[in-house]
């Protein structure tokens, strides 16, 4: 039993570590798994909840290279693919073949973004690699991003399916924007790319935090907003979201408060780690100067629970390895001394996180995320959670 005054003392400890026994927001229902085969490197995931409750989750699969004796497995490859799975009964089983969302025609694809809209049509944003040998490699026009020797960045582009995902169309591409310094295998300017939740916000306007390589050497990348005005099919640049000298921001799920607020909630590099945010009060006109949250995580989802508060869960690579979450209030302004709530903490290395959630009902939420147990296959996995008072 959950002792009052225990949990009194938890709530007025900033950046407390709590247990989900011990957290009155969140109660841990079960742990499972969503989709596993040694076969294949499984990653990424992000989920929806179809209107008649059907879930999907997406996620990028590769061949397991340590499965056919390489020695380590790469978040690259030239044969990833975007697929989903589907549950009907509330995540207790999924289907056991994925469906092909999208194989890129010149290389590999990474981190499927899924967002709904409310008419049902799915979006889903991805990004691409393309290989080539060393005497292609050396020849391409620069500036060019490579994640390492040859595997050049193709940057993002999306795609949409009107029928539950059982077919897509695209890809569509989003606009080069002008902070974005890096070309494409072919000379051409890179499309907007980034990992990270898309909103349609309350007046049906989608918004989409980007990336851009504004440095080439150090790297360094900064976060922007693009927005649509007719259900994705074109995107305008609106404003930088955050922008500094020294500190990367990348990676970014984007919210929209009750209030109206837009918070980005960013990834970092050159900061220890340190999750971020971003906040516009004037639809992503403008962005007010970006905020540290005070405490380490990567990549962060925000999802709102049927009570206005906010569910935000993020990966931690650091010991123990796993999955943490905070509950935050409907305008995200507590972000510093909302209790963290450990998810999962049996992660084998630091190959793991990507969470993102969905509520299932009025008492319910899935948080889906890839997960690795002693440095096992790199599997989808999520974890249900009773909602609390």
């Amino acid at each position: 039993m959950i002792r009052p005054a225990f949990l009194t003392l938890v709530g007025l400890i900033a950046h407390s570590v709590v247990s989900l026994e011990a957290a009155p927001a969140l109660t841990k229902v079960r742990d499972l798994v969503i989709y596993r085969d040694p076969v294949f490197y499984a990653a990424f995931p992000s989920v929806v909840q179809r209107p008649d409750g059907e879930l999907l989750v997406a996620f990028r699969r590769a061949p397991s290279r340590r499965a056919v004796g390489e020695k380590g497995e790469s978040h690259v490859d030239p044969t990833s693919q975007l697929v989903l799975v589907r549950s009907r009964d509330g995540g207790a089983t999924w289907s056991a073949t994925p469906e092909l969302i999208y194989a890129h025609a010149l290389g590999g694809s990474q981190d499927p973004c899924l967002l709904q809209l409310r008419d049902g049509t799915l979006l889903c944003a991805s990004y691409g690699w393309m290989f080539l040998n060393a005497e292609g490699s050396a020849s391409r026009p620069t500036p060019n991003f490579q994640s390492k020797p040859g595997v050049h960045f193709l940057g993002g582009y999306l795609v949409r399916s009107a029928d539950g995902g059982r077919s897509w169309q695209g890809p569509t591409y989003p606009p080069h924007i002008a902070a974005e310094m890096n070309l494409d295998p072919y000379g051409r300017p890179l499309p907007a790319y980034n990992r990270g939740a898309l909103i349609e916000g309350a007046g049906g306007r989608l918004f989409w935090a980007v990336a851009a390589n504004d440095r080439i050497a150090p790297r360094k990348t900064s976060t922007h907003l693009l927005v649509s005005d007719d259900r994705g099919a074109s995107w305008r640049y609106a404003a930088p979201v955050a922008v500094d000298d020294k500190v990367t921001f990348n990676e970014t799920s984007i919210y929209e408060t009750p209030k109206g607020d837009l918070v980005a909630f960013m990834r970092t590099a050159n900061f220890d780690d340190h999750a971020c945010l971003a906040r516009s009060t004037d639809g992503g006109k403008t962005f007010q100067p970006w905020q540290d949250m005070g405490w380490k995580g990567h990549p962060l989802h925000a999802q709102r629970l049927p009570d206005q508060r906010v569910l935000l869960v993020y990966g931690y690579r650091h010991k123990p390895f796993g999955i943490r979450a905070r509950v935050l209030n409907a305008e995200c302004t507590d972000f510093a001394t909302a209790p963290e709530i450990v998810l999962r903490d049996d992660g084998g290395t630091t190959d793991l996180g990507y969470p993102w959630s969905v509520v299932l009902d009025a008492k319910h939420v899935l948080v889906t995320y890839y997960l690795n147990v002693a440095d096992g296959p790199r599997h989808i996995a999520g974890t249900v959670l009773e909602i609390g008072q």
